[in-house]
């Protein structure tokens, strides 16, 4: 880890709306403003017809442009390699659309505290691999050096624990607290239940779903009242993408209006017909009944894999805008046996808990005895934190019971703690191989189909004459962030094979450098 001349803070990348951190003097953690003098930015990414690149632009900018040109939510395309948006004749991945967004928050925060250099970047916890480094990969194309890359319910957990005066205070003994972190942003869900002292955090379950957030919810509003005026009409609206934008933006404010009030109207105009439609907030809650189970099925087995019983918490923490819809908090009342809390602010926590995260790297590796006080860099230098996996790691292996099938053979189950370390033996299949290809796999189905393929690597030059059933040994590891690494070694010769990772997804080297390149080029307005 490699700290660079300049400031250091946290970012929440987010599905709608991101976030900028940084410790003050005081050791306090302090969201850091954008050019409007907000502390969270829209993740929204308009690409002009006139060549301009607008970040967060304004509703009444995104009506006048052709909704093509508008990127939301590329937070869900994340190590996707499929996907890319064509401006100015280039395909544009979306590590580099993601990129604008860091460096439009980046260059607005500058005017603050000068120079930034280094950051720590949250992802959720159900982020695999590929989109863990597409995040870091994002970073870098703004022009950061991402010291590190962590999860948000751990982030969301620093920030709480410093709030309530916890965090590496040393004199406070190790009493333990039990936290449950229900995590609903924009666009991605996780909930994770954290044991801690003021000085260890160790992560005990975690489970969630990178495609389930508040944009389902508003949604379901736009279907509904879409729907509502077709039955009047004979036209469906969402034919039409400006009417589209302008229906799902008002159904976005109906949402958050039906978090205050008991009802809102919605108004759609198209083709010259008009319809107000009233909600209420009953209604709402019933059309997405199904997304909410979703959210307290995963709660439910999340507590029951961490084994903590209702009313067991000490205490049940909100994170993410839509978590200021109501009926999260009776659901979370009814399956934890606590109250919610909002004692950290949701839409910042998760920035500011990577705020903190990166002084206590900074504080360990090169100190901050210039600006910090004493007593706030030995609480930050005494605290430590333990991770879990949100995926299997498995090896795809030709099933004992049926040569004919491939199955996943699991090295590393879900939830175990991080950093962890395996290595397992297996042996070759025929006489005479001369190679072997070992496909690393995330996930917990038995049929490799059905998991993630993280990649691939081949072992070369076998020595000759090798025996079917030879000892090959594979070793899998996952460091403290979640990223994953794997080794061979064939152990007839007892020499290491040469190994080759291959990712079936995300850029390579040449493609970050390539996109580097080309984001210094952009202005960002």
């Amino acid at each position: 880890m490699k700290f660079l001349e300049g400031q250091t803070v946290g970012v929440d990348l987010g599905t709608t709306y991101s976030a900028m951190a940084q410790l003050n003097e005081e050791g306090e953690p302090i969201s850091l403003k954008n050019s409007d003098g907000r502390t969270i930015t829209p993740s929204v990414v308009l690409f002009g017809d006139d060549g301009h690149v607008i970040v967060g632009p304004a509703i009444e900018r995104m009506a006048m442009e052709n909704p093509k040109n508008i990127v939301e939510a590329i937070k869900r395309q994340m190590g996707n390699k499929d996907f890319y948006v064509v401006f100015q004749e280039k395909k544009l991945a979306p590590e580099f659309i993601s990129a604008l967004i860091l460096k439009k928050m980046k260059q607005d925060a500058e005017e603050h505290v000068g120079k930034i250099a280094n950051a720590v970047i949250t992802v959720p916890y159900y982020f695999n691999d590929v989109r863990r480094k597409a995040t870091q990969d994002a970073g870098q194309i703004a022009g950061l050096n991402v010291i590190d890359i962590i999860n948000e319910p751990t982030a969301a957990t620093l920030s709480y624990a410093w709030q309530m005066g916890e965090l590496g205070r040393t004199d406070l003994g190790n009493v333990e607290k039990t936290i449950l972190v229900y995590d609903l942003g924009g666009g991605t869900f996780d909930v994770t239940v954290v044991r801690y002292t003021p000085t260890s955090f160790r992560v005990l379950a975690t489970d969630g779903d990178v495609m389930l957030g508040g944009l389902d919810w508003s949604r379901r509003l736009v279907d509904h009242v879409s729907e509502q005026f077709e039955k009047k009409f004979g036209d469906d609206p969402r034919e039409d993408p400006e009417t589209m934008m302008t229906m799902t933006q008002d159904c976005e404010e109906a949402k958050r209006s039906l978090s205050e009030s008991a009802q809102t109207p919605v108004r759609i105009y198209y083709k010259g017909n008009s319809l107000t439609v009233s909600l209420s907030r009953g209604e709402f809650e019933r059309l997405t009944s199904d997304l909410m189970q979703r959210t307290k099925d995963t709660t439910e087995l999340v507590m029951q894999q961490a084994g903590v019983n209702p009313g067991e918490f000490d205490d049940v923490i909100l994170v993410g805008g839509s978590t200021y819809m109501p009926v999260v908090e009776s659901m979370l009342r009814d399956v934890t046996g606590n109250e919610p809390t909002r004692k950290v602010v949701p839409e910042e926590a998760v920035a500011q808990g990577a705020a903190i995260h990166a002084a206590i790297l900074q504080a360990k590796e090169v100190g901050l005895e210039n600006k910090m006080t004493k007593g706030v860099i030995k609480r930050l230098q005494s605290v430590s934190t333990v991770d879990v996996n949100s995926h299997s790691l498995g090896v795809k292996i030709t099933d004992p019971n049926d040569r004919q099938q491939k199955i996943n053979h699991i090295m590393i189950p879900r939830n175990t703690g991080l950093p962890y370390k395996v290595s397992q033996r297996f042996v070759t299949n025929s006489p005479n191989q001369q190679r072997i290809h070992v496909c690393v796999l995330e996930g917990d189905a038995t049929d490799p189909d059905a998991c993630t393929t993280i990649g691939d690597f081949r072992i070369y030059d076998l020595p000759p004459n090798l025996p079917a059933g030879s000892p090959v040994e594979i070793s899998y590891e996952y460091d403290k962030n979640g990223r994953i690494s794997a080794a061979a070694m064939e152990l007839t010769a007892n020499k290491a094979a040469n190994i080759e990772i291959l990712r079936e997804q995300g850029l390579d080297v040449d493609g970050v450098d390539s996109f580097e390149k080309l984001a210094k080029g952009y202005t960002v307005e």
